[in-house]
């Protein structure tokens, strides 16, 4: 690692910004995790291929982080890197009815600008936390629709250094799924194929989908969104309603009382805790309605 360090620091002429055993509480929407040997915050796609080249020949393992949503880091941390892409890949532009967004730039504030320039197709994303390249990665959805309905393009790195464009045809998207959940790599930009469409009708929509979250969701509590996949035919939410889990908790992680798919950290929860309540709506939803729960999230680290 440390040789691994010292050669990040060279490449990038000390521009690369680089957090030793920085707590990883502090990148995550559930503020929860343990600390991580090296943090890498890239600004640009140059430092973002260099680093992953140098983690590639040291073998250093390395996850990316994005904004940390959906996902929960171990109580003891990452052993190995973390990549978060920040900075210079944080810009939205459109081109035509295309709009070309950097792997780190917010899916949120992307429906939102979308809107802003009369196009139609992201304004189911206007509640889903996270980053571009998060929302790439797991074919992020809602209200109907998801990131393969829009996609065109993705600028990625793979693993090896490699920048890479995939199509469409390239993704393998499927429910809540990628090829990048199993060829790892990191999007750098992706480009949006929308549709004119009237600002004000736009904006109507996202303000009614906005009053319906503030409305459903515990948006003013930390947490990762929707814990589990939606059954076939079926709601993750209903079932775990159904089953009386409303307001459980174990430790500071309580089922929310406003959406039942969702954990929250009411202040002192540890991944531990947040297991162990999965675990337990699992096998509560499996006894009384005989379907077993996927998790949606991503659980990483040391526990």
């Amino acid at each position: 690692m440390e040789a691994c360090i010292a050669e990040l620091r060279e490449a990038a002429a000390g521009e690369l910004q680089l957090l030793l055993n920085e707590p990883l509480s502090k990148h995550t929407t559930w503020k929860i995790g343990g600390p991580a040997d090296l943090v890498i915050l890239p600004r640009t796609k140059e430092q973002l291929i260099t680093a992953v080249q140098l983690l590639h020949k040291h073998e250093v393992p390395w996850i990316n982080l994005g904004r940390g949503s959906n996902m929960l880091v171990g109580d003891n941390g990452i052993r190995g890197a973390v990549i978060k892409p920040s900075g210079g890949l944080d810009y939205v532009t459109f081109e035509g009815t295309t709009a070309i967004a950097g792997g780190a730039y917010s899916f949120i504030k992307l429906s939102v600008m979308a809107g802003k320039a009369g196009l139609t197709g992201l304004e189911f994303a206007g509640g889903i936390p996270g980053t571009v390249g998060g929302a790439v990665y797991m074919n992020a959805g809602a209200l109907g629709s998801d990131v393969s309905r829009i996609f065109k393009y993705a600028d990625i790195v793979l693993e090896t250094g490699e920048l890479v464009r995939y199509g469409l045809e390239d993704m393998g998207f499927a429910y809540r799924h990628s090829i990048l959940q199993e060829q790892r790599g990191i999007v750098v930009e992706a480009g949006f194929e929308l549709a004119a469409g009237d600002r004000m009708e736009i904006a109507s929509a996202m303000a009614t989908y906005k009053e319906r979250r503030l409305r459903t969701q515990p948006i003013q509590l930390a947490s990762a969104g929707s814990v589990f996949r939606n059954p076939p035919g079926d709601f993750a939410a209903r079932l775990i309603q159904e089953a009386g889990l409303k307001g459980f908790s174990i430790g500071g992680a309580q089922v929310s009382e406003q959406h039942a798919n969702f954990i929250v950290n009411t202040g002192q929860a540890t991944a531990r805790d947040v297991l162990a309540l999965m675990s337990h709506i699992q096998g509560t939803v499996e006894e009384r309605a005989g379907v077993k729960l996927v998790p949606e999230v991503r659980v990483v680290g040391e526990r």
